[in-house]
């Protein structure tokens, strides 16, 4: 059995007009909210074996707070530049590419791709996966190379702004 946890990287700052898209930094919303999630995903007891970013600032940034929140050695996150802006498309290859030994992965990335691969699954279907928000499915596989056709089930799926969490 597998754990896969899709993150939204958290709200980011356009105060900064000369940093490209790629470089903008997270606010202090986006800051607290990470803290947030990363706590309240701490009380599910799933512990992450392995963080996989997209290398933009603004998701690192998420991945690496989550990192530390949790207690997690900073080895455990590596980038995937393929993951910047990527379309929905790009994410089974990422997932299939995965180490076994990894039984719970996250992967930090951005919308409309995270949102639109959430929906790919024929589970319930989400409007927008918010920002910082996790959408976690169990895969039942030993295999991640098995991932697209193994069946999945929605472990759940939660977001700064949702009150039934806390």
């Amino acid at each position: 059995m597998k754990t896969l946890l899709l993150i939204r990287h958290a709200k980011s700052s356009w105060d900064f007009s000369q940093l490209s898209d790629f470089d903008r930094p997270l606010n202090k919303r986006g800051v607290r909210n990470a803290a947030e999630m990363a706590s309240r995903f701490a009380q599910t007891g799933i512990a992450i074996d392995s963080f996989v970013s997209s290398p933009a600032n603004r998701a690192i940034t998420t991945a690496r707070l989550f990192v530390t929140a949790l207690g997690k050695d900073e080895n455990l996150l590596v980038t995937r530049p393929e993951l910047y802006e990527a379309e929905a498309s790009v994410f089974p290859e990422i997932i299939r590419s995965l180490d076994n030994h990894s039984r719970v992965v996250a992967i930090f990335a951005h919308n409309p791709g995270l949102t639109d691969f959430a929906n790919s699954f024929g589970l319930p279907t989400i409007d927008n996966l918010p920002t910082c928000g996790i959408f976690a499915l169990k895969i039942n596989t030993e295999d991640w190379a098995h991932f697209e056709n193994a069946p999945k089930e929605l472990l759940f799926f939660d977001f700064p702004k949702n009150r039934l969490a806390d």
